[in-house]
């Protein structure tokens, strides 16, 4: 059964890439625009499990970070609704400069000024060399709301990134940038956000129940 939106009301499913193996290590490293390898095959596991979710609604377009692992996952959904991924290089993930790759309890270490800074408020204060929250809501949020303009009384995915993701959502809910931290996104998660008369609304967000045994625990 294919569900279509009533033709004045825009649905974005705003959903987290697929796991890959830096977000698999453990302890678990950073992961921003300088890691750019291919899904984990738990995260082709999840790609698959959502592109068959969404198969039964009406997906328009299907619009993607251009990192592999987004474009990877957003191909699972574009297949099953005979679309082309269309990137967007304001979806990126965050630039965490100096600390790609590192874990938390090395960076603690090593940089302990920069990581009480970046960790009383992310939102102001960059990763070390990198970008902060706002910066990153200040390129995803405009591209988003311009998608949503685009595609009036349709349906679209996006598939962007963790921090993408939060930072965006945060402004949704009205709530400071940098308190976005705090939101859960899992891999392969999905948001479902209602746009209608200039208003945008957040119906669900980190929605994981399609993924049924394939969530990489904590």
């Amino acid at each position: 059964m294919n569900t279509s939106p009533p033709s004045n009301v825009t649905w974005l499913y705003l959903i987290r890439h697929g796991s890959t193996d830096a977000n698999e290590r453990r302890p678990y490293i950073l992961q921003g625009q300088g890691v750019n390898g291919s899904l984990s095959s738990t995260g082709q596991r999840q790609a698959s499990l959502l592109g068959e979710f969404l198969s039964d609604f009406a997906i328009d377009a299907v619009y993607a970070s251009p990192m592999v692992r987004a474009v990877e996952t957003a191909q699972c959904v574009a297949g099953h609704h005979g679309h082309e991924v269309q990137t967007r290089e304001e979806l990126l993930e965050v630039n965490v400069g100096q600390w790609e790759g590192m874990a938390w309890e090395k960076i603690m270490q090593q940089d302990p000024v920069e990581y009480q800074s970046f960790m009383s408020d992310p939102g102001q204060n960059a990763y070390l060399g990198g970008e902060s929250y706002i910066d990153v809501y200040n390129r995803c949020q405009p591209v988003l709301q311009q998608l949503l303009l685009k595609n009036v009384g349709r349906s679209i995915a996006v598939v962007a990134h963790n921090v993408v993701n939060r930072v965006y959502l945060a402004g949704l809910l009205g709530i400071d940038i940098g308190k976005g931290k705090g939101l859960r996104q899992e891999n392969c998660c999905i948001n479902v956000i209602k746009y209608r008369n200039d208003e945008t609304t957040l119906i669900t967000m980190n929605s994981t129940f399609h993924l049924r045994d394939a969530l990489v625990p904590d």
